[in-house]
């Protein structure tokens, strides 16, 4: 169980504005795409937080193309965090406003492009921001969870227009 989660999810099917707070966040990549190089990215991520008692907080963030796997860290789990080794680096962020919407089912290219392309269109009818970066993939539910019950998002960084 999760010891807390980064923010609040949003509903599948919705689209909304929302702001992710400042923290501290545990990255690995890998080579290819996310969807190929997963399991290989979340081992290190998971012994990270295993080796040093760290809670999983959830959501797991995901770049697809670039695949890469960003753990976020709980506020009252930072102490634990012992610097980068090996292939986990660990990230400071800043707050992250985000345009975001949620979805419903299995981790796979073809949600995360069709909840992508629907964020897009929904993004191009605001007056009052801009995509500032590429979408990104955030998951909340662990491998074990059924896909019919698995709940995600896809994330665009926004700018004001």
């Amino acid at each position: 169980m999760p010891a807390q989660t980064a923010f609040p999810p949003t509903t599948p099917g919705r689209c909304e504005l929302k702001t992710l707070p400042a923290g501290v966040l545990l990255q690995t990549e890998g080579k290819g795409n996310y969807f190929s190089e997963a399991n290989g990215m979340f081992r290190p991520l998971f012994n990270y937080i295993s080796s040093r008692h760290i809670a999983m907080t959830t959501p797991v963030e995901a770049r697809i193309d670039q695949a890469a796997m960003y753990f976020w860290v709980a506020e009252g789990e930072r102490a634990k965090v012992t610097g980068s080794e090996g292939s986990v680096k660990v990230v400071e962020v800043p707050a992250r406003s985000v345009a975001s919407r949620g979805g419903k089912g299995s981790y796979s290219r073809e949600n995360f492009e069709e909840t992508r392309d629907a964020l897009l269109v929904w993004l191009s009818s605001r007056p009052d921001v801009q995509p500032a970066g590429p979408a990104y993939a955030v998951f909340w539910n662990g491998p074990f969870t059924p896909w019919f019950l698995k709940h995600y998002e896809v994330h665009v960084p926004v700018r004001p227009r």
